[in-house]
């Protein structure tokens, strides 16, 4: 047999193999080849893609002796299908490298919020809770001032420890909702996003598959209620999974030992699937209206668009700044509902938390609630309409510090990209 090779080809490292005959072989330079026309079935090129020089459907090959584009070997851009080039006279753009900085300042701003959100906000949350079920409290926390006295007598009392307590609990509780939502959208017909064209019908299915999450979800939420707001004087060294144990254990009936006046789940069903799928409403509600009047005001000042440092800048903002704007006001405006869910979810567990009047001491939680109605009569009649916004400072100073780290990461993006441009 002889050897499928051209007779013009120099043999440099080829191979000849039937992956080259499917279409797999490279594509050597043109003065590798004669000029035959023989040879172009020799002449295999991979498959487009996007961005890349490879031939069209149609074209051909350069004749011999027109010099091909070679690869650049420093950062230059590629040029362009049409024979421009990105990167202006000079061959050397500034493009890719705002390009990366932008998305590596983009994903630091949304790392910033979630870590502010998460994180950095634990101990308000904290606070926050521990002031919501302290039904004898004389103090009702509703200014950032006193909330900040307090923060700092526990501090020096109980040590850091006691306004962290409890952050490994929420992110299992975001992670079972997560896997629970899922799970649900995929073994069931209930559509996990809206589409832009939703009827009546998309939005109850939807609506739906947010109430079983919240359904799943709740025995967790439950134990992560405890963990934040027991005391750390009593607090024993759990571990990050025991959130997951007492969750179980809460739905069997097993585990730690409660009181008879421990509220069924079957009780808690209505007004944790109530503020859930409230709080999901209305934070959706206001983030798509905060996201229209961005995008009005962004598209009505046509000279800022023109400015990189601002496109970039209306790319990533206005969504967080969305977020933020909804957070805000599901919180503001569904805070007394918070306040009964939590006290009937800690009824019976035998929990003791601080005493946040005195920023030392602790207190056991024995309250007799019969339900969400029992609960809502009683906080009306023995501590008045205030008694439901208990600890609302803590919500003021979460998302000031918030607001102040968007600000913040703004302000240093913004600098990054002018000298960057």
């Amino acid at each position: 047999m002889h050897p499928r090779r051209p007779d013009g080809f120099d043999g440099l490292g080829y191979r000849g193999s039937a992956r080259d005959e499917r279409g797999f072989g490279v594509a050597f330079p043109a003065r590798s080849f004669s000029s035959g026309p023989e040879l172009g079935h020799w002449v295999t090129t991979p498959p487009d893609i996007p961005g890349s020089r490879n031939l069209h459907w149609g074209e051909k090959s350069p004749p011999y002796g027109v010099p091909a584009p070679s690869t650049p070997e420093g950062p230059a851009e590629e040029p362009l299908p049409g024979g421009s080039s990105g990167g202006g006279g000079s061959g050397v753009p500034a493009g890719p490298s705002t390009e990366q900085l932008s998305r590596f300042a983009g994903f630091g701003i949304g790392l910033a919020s979630l870590f502010t959100e998460n994180v950095l906000a634990h101990p308000c949350i904290v606070l926050r809770r521990q002031c919501q079920v302290n039904y004898h409290a004389r103090h009702y926390h509703l200014t950032p001032f006193t909330v900040i006295n307090i923060m700092y007598s526990f501090n020096k009392t109980q040590g850091p420890r006691a306004l962290w307590k409890g952050m490994g609990s929420t992110f299992i509780v975001q992670g079972v909702t997560l896997g629970a939502e899922g799970i649900i959208s995929e073994f069931t017909p209930l559509p996990r996003e809206v589409s832009h064209k939703w009827n009546p019908k998309q939005i109850g299915e939807h609506l739906l598959l947010k109430s079983l999450t919240y359904i799943v979800a709740m025995p967790f939420y439950s134990a992560s209620l405890i963990e934040t707001v027991q005391s750390e004087i009593i607090r024993d060294n759990t571990g990050i999974l025991e959130c997951v144990k007492e969750g179980i254990g809460r739905v069997i009936g097993l585990g730690v030992p409660h009181s008879k006046r421990l509220l069924p789940l079957l009780s808690l069903i209505f007004p944790t699937v109530l503020h859930g799928v409230l709080h999901y409403i209305i934070s959706s509600i206001i983030q798509k209206i905060v996201l229209l009047i961005l995008k009005r005001k962004t598209y009505g000042h046509p000279a800022d668009s023109t400015s990189p440092v601002q496109s970039m800048l209306d790319a990533y903002f206005p969504e967080l700044i969305a977020n933020f704007a909804a957070s805000l006001c599901s919180d503001v405006i569904l805070y007394p509902l918070e306040t009964v869910l939590h006290r009937l979810h800690i009824q019976g567990t035998r929990t003791i938390i601080d005493n946040t009047d005195l920023g030392y001491e602790v207190l056991p939680i024995n309250t007799q609630y019969e339900g969400m109605r029992d609960c809502i009569n009683t906080i009306k009649q023995e501590e008045g309409m205030l008694g439901f916004y208990k600890g609302f400072g803590a919500v003021i100073i979460q998302y000031t510090l918030h607001a102040a780290v968007l600000q913040i990461t703004k302000i240093i993006y913004s600098t990054l990209l002018q000298n960057s441009v």
